[in-house]
């Protein structure tokens, strides 16, 4: 089992920068979805149900956006955020 999980992680790292960045994107969107779910007009037992699934949905591309964009991807997101803040500032 340990076998596959390295190949899975390898294969996920070979990916782009971009792709990283998407599925981050659409970690998001997956908790947004699993918290504003609350808001519908839907019986306690589904909204357990659809937090659940979305909830994991979203920790699934969370940690997924993580190892595809890696510690170098980090890094870049940060300084491009301190760019665009020093940008705002002048």
């Amino acid at each position: 089992m340990k076998k596959i999980f390295l190949k899975l992680k390898n294969w996920l790292q070979k990916l782009s920068f971009r792709t990283g960045v998407i599925v981050l994107i659409i970690c998001i969107l997956c908790y947004i979805i699993s918290f504003a779910q609350m808001l519908l007009p839907i019986s306690v037992k589904a909204k357990g149900v659809l937090w659940v699934i979305f909830f994991g949905l979203a920790k699934t591309f969370q940690y997924t956006g993580i190892t595809i964009v890696g510690v170098e991807g980090i890094k870049r997101l940060k300084t491009l955020i301190k760019k665009k803040k020093a940008g705002k500032e002048e």
